[in-house]
């Protein structure tokens, strides 16, 4: 496990990752919660998060990034400026939860910084059922782009990587929770 990673995993568990009694925003019980946007937007953990998504979408066939408001939106906003510090600009979508109910009405913001039939990769904080990310698809191909792949801060190992899988996009996660759960020990 490289600096970064290490570095990442040690503000998340101080800052965005809880134990106890939760109901998720799946409906499921958990013993565990990962708000990610405390991390995320918190300065160190946002250049963290920005150059660790980078590195591993840097290969990948992608013209931009994109993800669901509000869990999304400090993630593309930190992959956006790292890569244009890194000298490879991606442009960022937003996806709307509700369509603009003024103006043009969409459900997609920052089109105008991509043309029809580019491809994305989407962004998530955490991936449980990959319900919300699959809903922020939809609308990125309503609007004529395509969906490279999916990559998350965590992958909470319970079944989202599958149904995303199924519908043919590959997940990609920064950490499992083992896996975050060990680096932050380390």
């Amino acid at each position: 496990m490289n600096d970064l990673k290490r570095r990442l995993a040690k503000i998340l568990a101080e800052k965005s990752y809880k134990e106890g009694d939760f109901t998720l925003a799946s409906g499921k019980k958990s013993d565990y919660y990962f708000d990610c946007r405390q991390t995320a937007l918190h300065a160190e953990g946002s250049w963290l998060i920005g150059n660790l998504f980078f590195e591993m979408i840097q290969n990948m066939d992608g013209a931009g990034v994109g993800g669901m408001t509000l869990g999304a939106d400090p993630l593309v906003t930190a992959v956006t400026v790292i890569s244009h510090e890194k000298g490879r600009p991606l442009p960022g979508l937003i996806v709307r939860k509700q369509a603009k109910g003024h103006g043009t009405g969409q459900y997609v913001e920052g089109l105008a910084n991509f043309s029809q039939g580019d491809t994305v990769i989407m962004l998530e904080d955490v991936v449980t059922t990959g319900g919300s990310v699959l809903t922020a698809i939809e609308r990125i191909e309503a609007a004529g782009l395509k969906v490279a792949a999916v990559c998350c801060v965590l992958d909470r190992e319970e079944g989202g990587r599958q149904v995303l899988e199924e519908k043919g996009y590959a997940l990609h996660s920064i950490f499992t929770r083992k896996q975050l759960v060990e680096a932050a020990r380390s």
